[in-house]
């Protein structure tokens, strides 16, 4: 597996959908609960810089994950960010490093890009129903978060429930389309009413991070 293409196609993905966003919408909500369209693209780009310059090497540095200073224009932030973030990821050398990643630890960088890959493919999602567009999600890149999804200790608090990274698995059918499946994993439901919300990054820059 790839976890670098991988990446750079749910980038680019969620790429197309953030470029529809215009600043009539940026007060929406979205599956994020905490989040309203202008935080939840503040912390997509708050996070995709701090992806990149982990894998710069450099140390966590709370301001920067939690994008200060970005909500001006948030949609400019994302996409550059996610231009940064891709940039960092493709260079010589960074397989074979550990990357900060803040509030949560450190990690081998293919650990660490297989996160930023689910989160910015299910982020898309998010933006997607906060703007009332079809997100397109690619089946193969739906299949490679269960996938790895699939080596993750089954029923953790730490990753599923409150105050973990996802919410509660929603139920869906065994024969159900793939996105459908991988939404359902990560606590997401095309019902709004079964929604948890939740993400990786969950709790960065509110004071409820964990170690």
């Amino acid at each position: 597996m790839d976890i670098r293409a991988l990446d750079r196609r749910a980038l680019a993905g969620t790429g197309r959908i953030v470029a529809q966003v215009d600043a009539v919408r940026l007060a929406a909500p979205t599956p994020c609960a905490e989040w309203d369209l202008r935080a939840l693209l503040v912390h997509m780009a708050g996070n995709n810089n701090g992806f990149a310059r982990a894998a710069a090497g450099h140390p966590a540095e709370e301001a920067v994950w939690r994008g200060d200073g970005l909500d001006g224009d948030p949609v400019a932030a994302y996409q550059e960010s996610a231009q940064r973030v891709e940039a960092a990821f493709a260079a010589d050398g960074v397989l074979d490093r550990s990357l900060a990643v803040y509030g949560f630890g450190t990690f081998p960088a293919n650990t660490a890009i297989g996160m930023h890959f689910i989160d910015y493919l299910v982020h898309g999602w998010d933006v997607a129903r906060a703007i009332g567009v079809e997100p397109d999600l690619e089946p193969e890149l739906c299949d490679a978060v269960l996938k790895i999804g699939a080596g993750w200790p089954k029923g953790s608090p730490a990753i599923w429930g409150p105050g973990a990274p996802f919410g509660h698995p929603v139920p869906v059918r065994n024969d159900a389309p793939v996105a459908e499946r991988m939404l359902g994993f990560l606590g997401r439901s095309a019902s709004p009413s079964d929604q948890e919300g939740g993400d990786w990054m969950r709790g960065v820059g509110d004071g409820s991070e964990r170690e």
